[in-house]
């Protein structure tokens, strides 16, 4: 079989390279991670029309979305990288037809490389709507590149951009650049000399005093500094002021527009900007965006009915009743509402997929489980595939609308323009706390989820601020974690009548405050750093592809799905087992008396005495300790083992669990405090483990959330049960911000000191 043409895409972020990307190779599209990083590789094939195995085809590269071919960010990297040493047949070069002087720059570097380049000119159709004109014979003239039209938004011109392509694939292209300087023509002689391949385009990244020229051909770059020794020029600053020189005239020249007045300038993204990027109204609607956004996906009370009041008793109870094994499941209750009121479109979906219980998951769990009894199989059988097995499939299916929909809310912000506005708006209040404003994104999916939280830290510019906002997602409350806060607040307020949900609200509050002096404190210490450049285009807004949307929402979906559930469902099943049988692999009662699970938190107990849930919480403890063990294999095993654990003492649930061991209010704020700061599930660990490329920052990133975690849980139940000891904590805290003070100051003057030298 003749071999595929490979081709490569490149172009600036918002140039529409993905949606171009989408709708060439539909469902072809492979979404996986690029050798030794975590940067996403997405791979495709275009056929031609056709029929059978024998169609013609086009292997498609979706390179990350990056500014310029000198490096500074991995995205960066992969891209050059990938064009110099994968050799390509063709890159296909996006740009935006609405903004060609910016996205141009990067084809006038693209130039100077010995491979075949198609100018893909997209938004065509942005360009007509504003009145514009591009003289597409003349760019091609001018560039010495095919110019081909097209809107991969609306799907045009797409058929003659492959013709095109396979067309170059088959021809060479020898390098030039549009920059005229005798220097660079020197400078390339030393690189023929030393047989590198691309030696124009080398040549000028040696000018240019790039790193990864420097490192990769380090006999050439030497020779040219030393032939360059006695010339002070900055050749970086000259080179792209050259660039820009080529590029004024150019596209002065191609592109006309209509003439307007002043106020008819202003285009209709200018206009909502107003509105969206305004210094006051803007954070207040982006406030408002990203609280609707997790109340339609995870609230439980859509209509805020039961805020006021308002309240359904036992709620919607279904309309089956299913007797399995002498029980009485109710798949469906809850469905539409419970006694806390209406439920959010999410909560509707998570309820109909259901758990062990409810939804269709839940019927298909019933199911097999009755069949398992009408065939006599034994205890432990029906309790490792219904407990074990399909509870762990159905725990993280479960979940999985409610991440779709979270996914397709923040894929519209992304792919409108707005999620672009909201980095750019928080930009200048994160820079004070040591990150730019696209970190923000990935933090504020971590209410979601933390495993899309930690993957979007891709798009970060560095590796340091990549570890500071990986380590602080699982502070922020996710959806698994509010279950258990929400149980433990009802607790409190049985106890001693603080409102729940300011207790609720409490915690949420903690865990941003946390998060926030976390990132002050790694950025005056262990990751040191300027806060890199946050710059980015604001692209025009733009109504989201349904297609392209779907796919998007689809990949994001699934790499979820594969990734936790693949771990909680081991993780389940092991935590089965250690909770059915004794060290001698003999089965245990139904309560779990006897067992492993048992033997192990019993011994682990006193661990948890300072925290006020050890020693002093007597022989029964240890279910609390087995619950904080289980919230690592997922946050909702906290109460969810509580709940079950509770029948060994013969009590009701988390609360009876409180009562019974007679655990002071003290004790359960710093078992929710510890809980809330811990190490995430096993899922979040795994993803921290692919994200974090270094295994030692992935170790003491472990390390800082139980250590952290459990000395402010410490703190909490110290302070609560001791208020006198606030005397000696306060003082030790401002002595602590003062040393950090002092050291920050410090390393300020030695750097200071280095930038001088």
């Amino acid at each position: 079989m003749k071999k595929n043409i490979r081709v490569a895409l490149l172009g600036n972020p918002n140039s529409g390279k993905t949606t171009l990307f989408n709708s060439l190779t539909g469902s072809t599209a492979y979404v996986g991670n690029w050798p030794g990083v975590t940067v996403e590789k997405k791979s495709g094939t275009y056929y031609f029309k056709g029929k059978g195995k024998d169609r013609e085809g086009i292997d498609i590269i979706d390179l990350p979305g990056i500014y310029s071919l000198s490096p500074y960010t991995p995205e960066e990297v992969i891209s050059r990288n990938y064009i110099l040493k994968e050799n390509p047949d063709v890159v296909i070069n996006v740009i935006d037809a609405t903004n060609l002087e910016r996205n141009l720059y990067m084809t006038t570097q693209l130039l100077e490389i010995d491979v075949p380049v198609v100018l893909a000119v997209n938004m065509t159709d942005a360009l007509a709507e504003s009145g514009k004109t591009i003289d597409y014979a003349k760019l091609k003239e001018k560039l010495k590149i095919p110019v081909v039209p097209i809107s991969a938004l609306e799907e045009k011109g797409l058929d003659n951009l492959m013709k095109v392509t396979k067309v170059e694939a088959n021809k060479k292209r020898e390098a030039y650049s549009v920059i005229t300087d005798k220097k660079i023509e020197k400078v390339t002689e030393i690189y023929k000399k030393y047989k590198i391949a691309n030696p124009l385009f080398h040549a000028i990244k040696a000018l240019e005093k790039d790193e990864i020229e420097e490192s990769e051909n380090k006999e050439a770059y030497a020779d040219v500094q030393s032939l360059m020794a006695q010339d002070k020029e900055d050749y970086e600053a000259v080179i792209a002021d050259l660039r820009y020189q080529f590029l004024t005239p150019l596209c002065a020249e191609i592109s006309t527009k209509p003439h307007k007045s002043e106020k008819e300038k202003w285009t209709k993204s200018d206009r909502i900007d107003q509105v969206l990027t305004h210094k006051i109204f803007g954070m207040l609607i982006m406030i408002v965006a990203l609280f609707f956004v997790f109340h339609f996906t995870f609230s439980g009370d859509l209509l805020f009915l039961n805020a006021f009041g308002v309240n359904f008793g036992e709620g919607y109870e279904g309309f089956l009743s299913i007797m399995v094994g002498g029980e009485e499941y109710r798949p469906f209750a809850g469905l539409i509402y419970t006694d806390g009121g209406i439920n959010s479109i999410g909560e509707f979906f998570h309820v109909l997929a259901g758990d062990n219980e409810t939804g269709i998951l839940g019927l298909i769990s019933l199911g097999i489980k009755a069949l398992l009894l009408k065939w006599n199989a034994p205890e432990w059988v029906v309790g490792f595939f219904y407990d074990g097995l399909l509870n762990g499939v159905t725990a993280v299916l479960g979940f999985v609308p409610q991440i779709m929909i979270l996914y397709t809310f923040f894929s519209i912000m992304e792919d409108s323009g707005y999620m672009a506005r909201i980095a750019f708006m928080l930009d200048r209040i994160f820079r004070k706390f040591g990150v730019s404003g696209r970190a923000f994104i990935p933090m504020i999916m971590g209410f979601g989820c933390a495993i899309p939280a930690m993957i979007n830290t891709r798009t970060l510019a560095t590796e340091k601020e990549r570890i500071k906002t990986i380590r602080v997602i699982p502070f922020f409350t996710c959806g698994a974690k509010a279950e258990f806060i929400a149980i433990i607040a009802a607790a409190i307020a049985a106890a001693v009548g603080v409102d729940a949900g300011l207790f609720t609200f409490s915690m949420y509050m903690l865990g941003i405050l946390v998060a926030i002096v976390s990132v002050i404190v790694m950025n005056k210490t262990t990751q040191r750093e300027k806060v890199p450049p946050f710059i980015m285009e604001l692209p025009t807004y733009r109504t989201p592809q349904l297609k392209a949307l779907t796919r998007h929402v689809y990949n994001k979906g699934k790499h979820f799905v594969i990734k936790a559930f693949t771990i909680i469902l081991a993780s389940t099943i092991v935590i089965w087992l250690l909770a059915n049988f004794g060290w001698d692999w003999q089965m245990v009662d139904e309560n779990g008396t006897g067992s492993i699970l048992q033997s192990l938190g019993s011994f682990i107990q006193p661990l948890f005495t300072p925290l006020g849930f050890g020693v002093q919480a007597g022989e029964h403890g240890w279910t609390l300790t087995v619950a904080s063990i289980q919230g690592i294999v997922a946050k909702e095993n906290v109460t969810a083992t509580a709940e079950t654990l509770a029948s060994i003492i013969d009590v009701d649930g988390f609360t009876g669990i409180v009562e019974a061991i007679g655990l002071s209010n003290a004790a359960v704020v710093a078992f929710s405090v510890f809980n809330l700061l811990t190490i995430p599930c096993f899922a979040a660990i795994a993803t921290a483990k692919g994200e974090l490329s270094n295994r030692k920052v992935y170790r003491w990133t472990i390390a800082y959330w139980f250590l952290l975690s459990y000395g402010l849980g410490a703190l909490t139940y110290v302070s609560f049960a001791y208020v006198w000891t606030l005397a000696i904590t306060i003082p030790v805290i401002a002595l602590l911000i003062a040393l950090l003070i002092i050291y920050d100051r410090h390393k300020k003057k030695q750097e200071l000191l280095l930038e001088n030298e």
